[in-house]
């Protein structure tokens, strides 16, 4: 990787962030009964369970949390794996999401691309009454029209800058930070 270019947020902001949207989301949807939150793999999962446990603190209530592979509905998957085979998870989403409202909760939200295939991999377990998105950074250069429900951050880039989320359930760290390609 190249040198990073700066630091956008710190461990501090990532936890005023996620603070804010479970309000956001809790308010949005009158509470959180009906609702389940879906993280994408790999670091929407760690968000989706920081967001859970604060709506929980906040609530009073827990908020079901599942996982999303989202591997096998890519649209890039050709290019992306250079014929090995796809490393497929698997989705564990411990509730029956027909009739839920789905908060889908991914870091980085770039061309909508991921978005899609995670909304394709729902459709596929059920059908929610709605899918919102959660994410973590808005970097824009959408290539679909998808748009976050909440949104930690917007940060504007260029096409030449690559958005770095590090977790420290990943990364021993939890920070956002821009760098060059």
């Amino acid at each position: 990787m190249t040198e990073q270019k700066a630091l956008v947020l710190d461990e501090q902001a990532i936890r005023r962030a996620l603070t804010r949207i479970a309000h956001q989301i809790i308010e949005k949807n009158k509470g959180v009964q009906d609702s389940v939150l879906v993280g994408i793999r790999t670091r929407g999962i760690y968000l989706a369970k920081r967001l859970a446990d604060r709506i929980e603190e906040i609530e009073g209530s827990p908020i079901s949390v599942g996982e999303l592979d989202i591997t096998l509905y890519r649209d890039d998957l050709t290019k992306k794996t250079d014929d090995q085979e796809p490393l497929v998870k698997g989705s564990d989403i411990p509730v029956e999401i027909t009739n839920k409202k789905v908060i889908l909760v991914d870091d980085v939200l770039y061309t909508g691309r991921t978005v899609r295939a995670g909304m394709d991999a729902l459709m596929d377990l059920g059908r929610p009454s709605s899918i919102q998105l959660a994410v973590l950074v808005d970097r824009g250069h959408r290539e679909l029209p998808i748009r976050a429900d909440y949104v930690g951050k917007n940060i504007p880039t260029s096409s030449v800058e690559k958005i770095v989320v590090e977790l420290a359930e990943v990364d021993k760290v939890d920070q956002v930070s821009i760098y060059d390609k």
